[in-house]
């Protein structure tokens, strides 16, 4: 018989276990894969510390919504900077080499992201909501130590339900964890009941989606009337106010459309695949999981477009950025940023 070609060999993730992983072994298919997600870490890591230097340099952006902005992105820097690099190791080579505790560690915080991202979106509807809906008192309800209390519940609640559910069904209750038909020893899947795995996506992900839903539609529609108000009351009713209006309209409503579709383009298969899973005996194919997985953590580099690049104030401290005038020690920070208005 012809002896078997290095390209034909098997290699495993732990070559001293029997039932270890099967290594990835194709050398371009890994070297495309490692380019493409090295690329994506790139711009989450930078587009979100683009976001956070912005707003934490220049004073005139120290504003309430401006500073859940900044702790939105910082969460989407944690995805780049610790979530991603990982999760690139174990998808790329399918292999996981960092442990079990890591790697329900690693689901833990995963899990919690993904609902610390969704609050962050509530409570910067609720911020535009009474920006809008009630003006006049928006700066004595919307103030600085509300938007603490905001950001620190965005934080604190979802990594203690994170951290619960998983170790409460890891150590406490056993029955809440099955076995994937894909496990092998060197991978990293923890895959749950129906009931486990519908309670969580429940909590973490479709009622605070509602919820964000529900706001954004109240806000849109409330912008909408109030645009019509206005042009009605200090111009009446003609083709070229009417236009502007319209244009108003629109801008509202692309804005509002790329905000919650981004999101749940790139959140609501992953979820979707998590739920019906238990029903299909587990059987979701490996590549299609990674897919929907990445296409979830993307949304973290997609971020920094949607809430920043959208917005004049960033554009204006990114061209302050790239000309290398914030390190400019004679003006302030305030000066810098007071050229370009």
């Amino acid at each position: 018989m012809p002896e078997k070609t290095d390209s034909e060999i098997v290699q495993y993730c732990f070559t001293f276990l029997n039932d270890s992983c099967i290594r990835e072994q194709s050398g371009t298919k890994k070297a495309v894969l490692y380019f493409l997600i090295s690329v994506l870490i790139a711009m989450t890591i930078g587009g979100n510390m683009t976001v956070i230097t912005a707003i934490t340099h220049f004073r005139q952006l120290h504003s309430p919504t401006n500073f859940l902005i900044l702790s939105l992105a910082f969460g989407d820097f944690l995805v780049g900077a610790i979530v991603m690099p990982f999760s690139m190791i174990n998808t790329v080579e399918n292999c996981w080499y960092f442990g079990d505790i890591f790697c329900f560690l690693s689901a833990s915080f995963e899990a919690a992201l993904t609902t610390i991202s969704i609050l962050h979106l509530i409570f910067i509807a609720v911020d535009r909501y009474f920006a809008i809906c009630d003006p006049l008192l928006y700066n004595q309800k919307i103030t600085n130590s509300v938007i603490s209390m905001f950001i620190a519940f965005s934080w604190v609640a979802p990594q203690a339900y994170a951290y619960s559910f998983v170790f409460y069904n890891l150590v406490r209750n056993t029955d809440g964890i099955v076995v994937s038909k894909n496990f092998c020893t060197g991978s990293c899947i923890i895959t749950w009941t129906a009931k486990a795995s519908a309670m969580d996506a429940s909590v973490s992900f479709f009622i605070p989606c509602s919820v964000m839903l529900g706001l954004y539609v109240r806000v849109f529609l409330v912008a909408r009337q109030h645009s019509k108000l206005i042009s009605i009351m200090e111009h009446g009713i003609s083709g070229k106010e009417m236009t502007s209006t319209q244009r108003k309209e629109g801008k509202a409503a692309k804005t509002l459309t790329i905000v919650m579709g981004m999101f749940l383009f790139c959140w609501l298969p992953i979820f979707v695949v998590l739920l019906v899973d238990p029903y299909i005996e587990y059987s979701t194919p490996v590549m299609l999981y990674n897919i929907l997985l990445w296409l979830a953590y993307s949304n973290s580099a997609y971020n920094p477009i949607v809430y920043a690049f959208f917005y004049p104030w960033f554009q204006k401290a990114l061209k302050l950025m790239v000309a290398g005038k914030i390190f400019n020690k004679d003006s302030s920070s305030a000066d810098l940023f007071s050229e370009l208005n």
